[in-house]
């Protein structure tokens, strides 16, 4: 097979980015995978970008050594294994295996390049457009025509690209993009709600028995909205969730939340309201010399045996109901519930991260950051997109929750007892 490389031109990257531009949909929602497997932009650039690009340097590779043939010579150049690599992309690193080529005979420097591996990394502005034609066709779902794209822009011929190996490519990304939760053991799912604009997105994080953090579903609506509180955990079910098991819910207080949790999973289930919600829901009810008082009581209440601090906050609520009926309401509404860590006797080294929905609160401050710059949402499907965008990134850094070695006792207070091996571990 002859060479059939060029380098793109000035012209032809004009030429990219205005089709680019007439064809824009770069952020388009990706309704499918979000829906189908809660990947977006950010994951997706590591696991379709990576897969992508390794199949345009095999494609080069093939228009320089030919084709692969198990127990046959090749010409002066041949196939030599593969070794790591990486590709830049704008601001982004992506680690690949790319193919390694050698000359017949070559002995010390008889390493033969991979065009497309030199012209990617020898351009800023090459960089750049392969981005572009990924980031266009992820956010359009048209995985296989990255590509085709891709290794066009790089001098890779139209006729070295086979309609099998795109579609083989395809299904292997696809493959990556499925995610699912049977075989994750889950103890706690964290609800709660972020505001973007003028839209409301609901997130699901799951903690399971090791004290690892799972972002679940994702969904539009907001908490207050019982059909989208429904579809948030239906869609947890249909991932692989039992919706049979025991688990302990960290809901923001609403009480649409509470009916779905009720519908989907069971009236059984232990739910923790968090508590910062309930203060900062009291205290907007009063002014702000009063508000600082009432916080620091009921800061004080949560530390109590639950009984004991239920009867003072009651007690509160009666003396707020005469000039301040709002927050009397607010305090008294869901209040038992805002002590089941305490009910449980939970250690204290689990308390402080199950009492609030912080866990959640964090990755949306990615969130915040990172739509900062944004200045009009086109639709709440654009905002759903970012959201799961920033949260899937972040929880690549997600560590292990405050006080994991006890979650044996939660799981015990759930009914689903420790293994031998978990108490073996605790004793030790």
């Amino acid at each position: 097979m002859g060479k059939s490389y060029r380098i793109v031109n000035r012209r032809d990257s004009k030429k990219l980015r205005e089709y680019l531009v007439e064809n824009a949909e770069v952020l388009a929602p990706m309704v499918e995978l979000i829906e189908s497997s809660r990947l977006a932009i950010d994951e997706l650039i590591d696991v379709l970008g990576r897969a992508s690009i390794e199949a345009v340097l095999e494609l080069s590779a093939r228009a320089v050594a030919g084709d692969k043939h198990q127990g046959r010579r090749g010409g002066e150049i041949g196939w030599h294994g593969s070794q790591w690599g990486s590709v830049e992309l704008m601001e982004r690193k992506v680690r690949v295996r790319r193919p390694r080529l050698r000359k017949k005979g070559g002995g010390r420097g008889g390493e033969a390049e991979i065009p497309a591996y030199e012209a990617i990394n020898s351009s800023e502005r090459m960089r750049q457009r392969v981005f572009e034609i990924l980031m266009r066709n992820v956010s359009t779902r048209e995985y296989r025509d990255v590509i085709a794209q891709m290794a066009e822009t790089v001098g890779v011929s139209k006729s070295s690209i086979s309609r099998q190996f795109i579609e083989q490519s395809g299904k292997e990304i696809e493959r990556l993009t499925q995610r699912r939760f049977d075989n994750v053991q889950l103890l706690i799912i964290y609800i709660d709600g972020l505001v973007v604009g003028d839209h409301h997105v609901i997130c699901a994080l799951g903690v399971d028995a090791e004290g690892k953090k799972h972002i679940l579903s994702l969904v539009q609506g907001a908490s207050e909205n019982g059909a989208a509180a429904t579809a948030l955990l239906e869609d947890v079910v249909s991932r692989g969730v039992d919706p049979e098991g025991r688990y302990l819910f960290v809901i923001d207080g609403s009480r649409a939340l509470r009916s779905a949790i009720n519908k989907v999973f069971g009236p059984d289930n232990p739910v923790q309201r968090c508590r910062n919600h309930k203060i900062k829901n009291v205290c907007d009810n009063l002014p702000d010399e009063l508000a600082a008082q009432v916080k620091t009581v009921m800061k004080a209440a949560y530390r109590l045996p639950w009984q004991e601090g239920i009867a003072r906050l009651k007690k509160q609520a009666q003396w707020l109901e005469v000039e301040y009926p709002g927050a009397a309401a607010s305090l008294l509404e869901g209040l038992e519930e805002t002590f089941t860590i305490n009910r449980l006797e939970l250690p204290g080294s689990l308390r402080r991260c199950l009492a609030t929905t912080n866990i959640i609160e964090s990755p949306y401050s990615g969130v915040r950051r990172r739509t900062g710059r944004v200045t009009r949402w086109r639709d709440g499907k654009m905002v759903l997109r970012w959201a799961a965008s920033a949260l899937l990134a972040a929880e690549k850094k997600f560590r292990r929750i405050q006080g994991y070695r006890d979650l044996w006792v939660l799981k015990a207070k759930l009914g689903r007892y420790p293994t031998v091996e978990e108490q073996t571990r605790e004793a030790a």
